[in-house]
């Protein structure tokens, strides 16, 4: 299935670099866009299975969310999230090594139901959540690269 947005940048660093920066809460919540920090429940650590609560902001708006870790190895992190126990999104960070570095793919798919959606941009202030993901996404990239390679 097609992403709704995804974009990628070119990483002067190790995949393994970039793969610990993603799959760190608060380093992901350090370049991220939207989320702003979350904690593991259960302990641990990042492994398939493992879920965390998170905490998204725009602006003023801030709302909570669960996260299922579905794959977590050094060529992919990705997450399945959920919102009052409904599905909401998957997001996917994909890491192919290249000379001098990586390609990191960043991608969502907005999985809420038709429904849901006029509740979320109450929660969310977003209207148009493809286009808002897609300019999160690339920004969210920019501050990656800027993170991985200032290491």
């Amino acid at each position: 299935m097609t992403p709704d947005a995804s974009a990628h940048i070119e990483v002067a660093a190790t995949p393994q670099r970039v793969f610990d920066l993603v799959s760190d809460l608060r380093g992901l919540s350090g370049v991220a866009e939207e989320y702003a920090g979350g904690r593991w429940l259960g302990g641990g650590g990042p492994r398939v299975g493992a879920r965390f609560r998170g905490v998204n902001r725009r602006g003023w708006r801030r709302w909570p969310t669960t996260a299922t870790v579905t794959d977590c190895d050094p060529a992919r992190f990705a997450f399945e999230v959920k919102s009052l126990g409904l599905a909401v999104s998957r997001w996917q960070y994909d890491i192919e090594p290249v000379d001098g570095g990586c390609r990191v793919t960043e991608s969502t798919w907005d999985r809420r139901p038709a429904w849901y959606r006029p509740l979320t941009v109450l929660a969310t202030g977003v209207t148009d959540r493809a286009v808002t993901n897609q300019r999160n996404i690339e920004a969210t990239l920019r501050r990656l690269k800027s993170a991985a390679e200032s290491a």
